[in-house]
């Protein structure tokens, strides 16, 4: 099993670039399950979620081709087996994304329910209600899901009780096909929803409201081909962003898009950084003044990210003076505390609050990743630790992120990957 071993004390210095956002390709490649003329998809992160969605792709029978390391081209042009079993799908929390577009294409579905990092609960009944909305009847047993909808799916008004991502792109990718027009309300915001959304439009969808809490869908009798080139990952580019920015360094992320990460830039501001855009599509951060506490409350878009939850944490662990870090997505997302507090962080929880006071000299230990957030927060306290620390189980890591050790090696860190 690979581990990261990191000696601590490098400043990180120099351009890195940013990879294609793995959470807008998963529901990309799902969307190509809609069509059955071919869809290429470009800036394709090469990391261990994309290989599980590009399998589950070629195990209901649609042809799956890497044109060069982030080109791939989906051509589903038949669908005969329209599951998602468990043994393909079980590292994965987007499974549910391929339940509304087969529903909406074969008028059937088998989908294991979602694994991934077991950080709280993703409930799929947000989207299972939803589809029953849209005509579909539906059971869930022995750890499926099976959706079957005959006559097809019509349009129809979806309300989600609570805001969920995967739920609007499930329903959306449903939507498209259906008899109808279809309104979703509290819909997510998130850039990667529009992504989707702008992927789906170029196939032919009618999509109006991307963006925002109402999305319109007027379903169409079929899709065509696409061509569509994937955001940039604005976790990985605020996860390297507060790298730099916890080793005091003077890092410059390219190939990012500078207005999904604001709710990021202005908390590092508030901290005593400055945040500059050298060009259209980068971010530079280096220190401006003494590293100091700011509060933080992860928020649906467009607020602070829950992705960059942990990794914050790890920066404020160097302020000065007393920061609440308050979750409000997801109920388990504090794992990462005992690691960090292993390294001499002091961090208290109370409920869905972390305390963290700072500053404090970390020290190197050995340390184990809990999901794929958590282990990015530990890499970014081994980069400004006393000695070394080894990282254990960073599969967590590499199901989010694209040869993360070798883009930090390139801008001064010391880390390499061993067995």
């Amino acid at each position: 099993m690979d581990k990261f071993l990191i000696e601590g004390g490098a400043a990180l210095r120099g351009s890195v670039a940013a990879s294609g956002a793995k959470n807008s390709a998963l529901p990309a490649l799902a969307a190509c399950l809609l069509t059955s003329e071919p869809v290429t998809l470009g800036r394709i992160p090469r990391v261990k979620d994309i290989r599980t969605m590009q399998s589950l792709l070629a195990h209901m029978g649609a042809s799956v081709e890497e044109y060069s390391p982030d080109i791939t081209l989906v051509h589903a042009n038949s669908l005969p087996r329209p599951e998602a079993p468990y043994d393909v799908v079980k590292t994965m929390r987007a499974s549910s994304l391929v339940l509304g577009p087969l529903v909406a294409r074969t008028g059937r579905a088998r989908v294991s329910m979602p694994g991934g990092c077991a950080i709280g609960a993703r409930p799929i009944d947000l989207h299972m209600r939803a589809l029953e909305q849209l005509g579909a009847r539906i059971e869930q047993s022995h750890g499926y899901v099976e959706a079957v909808a005959p006559e097809g799916l019509r349009g129809g008004q979806i309300h989600f009780d609570r805001i969920t991502v995967t739920g609007t792109e499930d329903i959306l990718m449903a939507a498209v096909l259906a008899k109808g027009e279809t309104v979703i309300t509290n819909a997510a915001r998130e850039p990667e929803v529009v992504d989707l959304c702008d992927l789906l439009t170029k196939m032919g969808a009618k999509i109006g409201g991307a963006g925002t809490s109402r999305i319109t869908v007027e379903g169409v009798e079929g899709l065509h081909a696409a061509e569509h080139q994937i955001i940039a990952d604005r976790i990985e580019a605020g996860t390297l962003l507060l790298a730099g920015a916890t080793t005091g360094g003077d890092l410059t992320v390219t190939q990012c898009v500078p207005e999904h990460l604001a709710a990021l830039t202005a908390k590092l501001r508030q901290a005593g950084f400055e945040v500059t855009e050298p060009t259209p599509d980068s971010l530079r951060v280096r220190p401006q003044a003494k590293l100091r506490s700011v509060d933080m409350t992860t928020e649906e878009h467009p607020g602070f990210a829950t992705d960059l939850q942990a990794q914050y944490m790890a920066l404020m662990t160097q302020a000065d003076g007393i920061a609440m870090v308050t979750e409000t997505i997801f109920e388990n997302r504090f794992m990462h505390v005992s690691e960090l507090n292993r390294m001499n962080a002091n961090i208290r929880i109370d409920g869905n609050r972390a305390i963290v006071a700072g500053p404090r000299p970390l020290t190197g230990a050995q340390t184990i990743a809990s999901d794929l957030r958590a282990s990015a927060s530990l890499v970014i306290a081994a980069l400004v630790a006393d000695g070394e620390t080894v990282i254990d189980r960073v599969y967590h890591m590499d199901r989010g992120y694209e040869r993360i050790e070798q883009k930090l090696e390139s801008v001064g860190a010391r880390i390499r990957r061993i067995q």
